[in-house]
């Protein structure tokens, strides 16, 4: 009996292997089995799942417009391009802000912008890097495209590469026009209702866009900036700047930061709270882009770069809106102490026709005492066809505000816009009781 035993278990034991052997393999087919039509589920692309990035050649395109050994690094974009090439373009930057911004809340419904970079011969790593910023630090609902406006520069590709990247678009001028032109280019094609302009030698910084599209959401005639922290034009450093400054100018029209009067300091009793300012830097703000319309955008016979910062900001004055920094937006900028391409009237003469027009058209009794700080601007012409074919201050305003013309008078834009005019050539407007 035990041997008969002993001579059974061996196929049974086999029996049960193989019995096994059959559960597991019918379980698996069970669990590859594709589901009945009623839990189908869709079928994910590959391409669905891809990094965007991965679709750009990041080191190509830098890579061909490279820092030579031997070269000087500071000729061809006025800062020090070997460094701007040892950097990341996606490199963290310090987050600048006051403690109390991490504490506000922003509308949940703020409208998507399109973002204008206009930009002539940029550095390739500087150009990616204020777009990668963008990207990084934007919620990608509140983009609705990236608009480079390639204002003529010797190579397309350097925009032409960049339509590989998300939101990002590229149109190009088929000859030199200017900032002015190349922005309203921009505009003129952008979709979203809010318009944001950067410069192309920037980088964003944390939570940037949300408090300037909340203030234009709650008065679409306010014009934003966010306040410019320093990139080092020698090693890239990025820098914070002080919060409590704000727009200036003299009787020459040559902007100018400047501190707040202890006074309004003491009246600020919150640091997050936005300073109203005379005058935006220009470079980088954000508007209700039907606003921009109804204002008659900029004067399109300003060239190249130089007082169309004066221009659109006492446009915005003058026509009832206002102008103000908004602390909890912080953005990095590369500083130049020179212009690193070519005005083809000269730099000097550029500036002087450009103020000169702002001048003429917005200052009325006022421009006296630009003409007393540049009494070589007397001559010189301001328009294409020269003084005589330069529309009039009447009707300039009147294209500017079309249902309600810009009436207000200088003195109310610069009393109201809380500034102090200290050049000895002119009088002393004393500031409002208020910031």
């Amino acid at each position: 009996m035990r041997r008969l035993t002993r001579r059974l278990a061996l196929p049974i034991f086999g029996v049960l292997w193989i019995t096994v052997l059959l559960f597991f393999w019918v379980t698996k087919k069970k669990l590859e089995a594709p589901p009945g039509p009623e839990v189908q589920t869709p079928k994910t692309l590959d391409a669905d799942w891809e990094d965007p990035w991965d679709q750009f050649d990041e080191r190509q395109y830098l890579n061909a417009k490279k820092w030579r050994v031997g070269d000087d690094p500071y000729k061809l974009y006025a800062f020090n391009q070997r460094e701007s090439e040892r950097i990341s373009s996606s490199r963290a930057v310090p987050d600048t802000r006051h403690l109390r911004c991490t504490l506000l809340v922003y509308c949940t419904d703020l409208p998507p912008t399109s973002i204008i970079i206009t930009f002539h011969n940029e550095a390739r790593s500087t150009l990616l890097r204020t777009i990668r910023s963008v990207l990084n630090r934007t919620p990608m609902n509140l983009i609705q495209e990236i608009i480079l406006v390639d204002d003529f520069s010797n190579d397309p590709e350097d925009c032409l590469q960049l339509v590989k990247l998300p939101k990002v678009k590229c149109i190009r001028n088929s000859e030199r026009q200017g900032l002015v032109r190349s922005r309203i280019r921009g505009a003129s094609v952008a979709k979203g209702t809010t318009l944001t302009f950067l410069d192309s030698h920037c980088e964003v910084n944390r939570d940037w866009l949300q408090p300037l599209l909340h203030r234009v959401k709650e008065d679409y005639t306010r014009v934003v900036c966010p306040v410019i922290d320093i990139i080092s034009l020698d090693n890239f450093n990025y820098i914070e700047s002080a919060t409590e400054l704000r727009g200036g100018f003299d009787w020459s029209l040559h902007f100018q930061w400047e501190q707040l009067t202890p006074e309004q300091k003491a009246r600020r009793l919150d640091p997050a709270e936005p300073i109203r300012t005379p005058i935006i830097a220009g470079g980088l703000f954000v508007m209700d882009k039907s606003w921009f319309d109804y204002l008659g955008k900029y004067d399109t016979d300003m060239d190249i770069w130089g007082g169309e910062n004066f221009e659109i900001s006492f446009r915005v004055w003058m026509c009832g809106g206002s102008l103000e920094i908004v602390p909890c937006s912080r953005v990095g900028h590369v500083f130049r102490k020179k212009h690193p391409y070519v005005f083809p009237d000269g730099n000097a003469n550029t500036y002087i026709k450009n103020t000169k027009r702002t001048a003429e058209v917005w200052m009325d009794e006022y421009k006296q005492y630009y003409y007393a700080a540049r009494p070589f601007a007397l001559e010189r012409p301001f328009g294409k066809s020269g003084p005589s074919h330069t529309p009039s201050r009447s009707s300039r305003r009147s294209f500017a505000c079309p249902s309600s013309p810009c009436s207000r008078a200088p003195q109310w834009s610069l009393s109201s816009a809380r500034t102090e005019m200290t050049n000895s050539n002119g009088p002393r407007l004393v500031p409002a009781s208020s910031t």
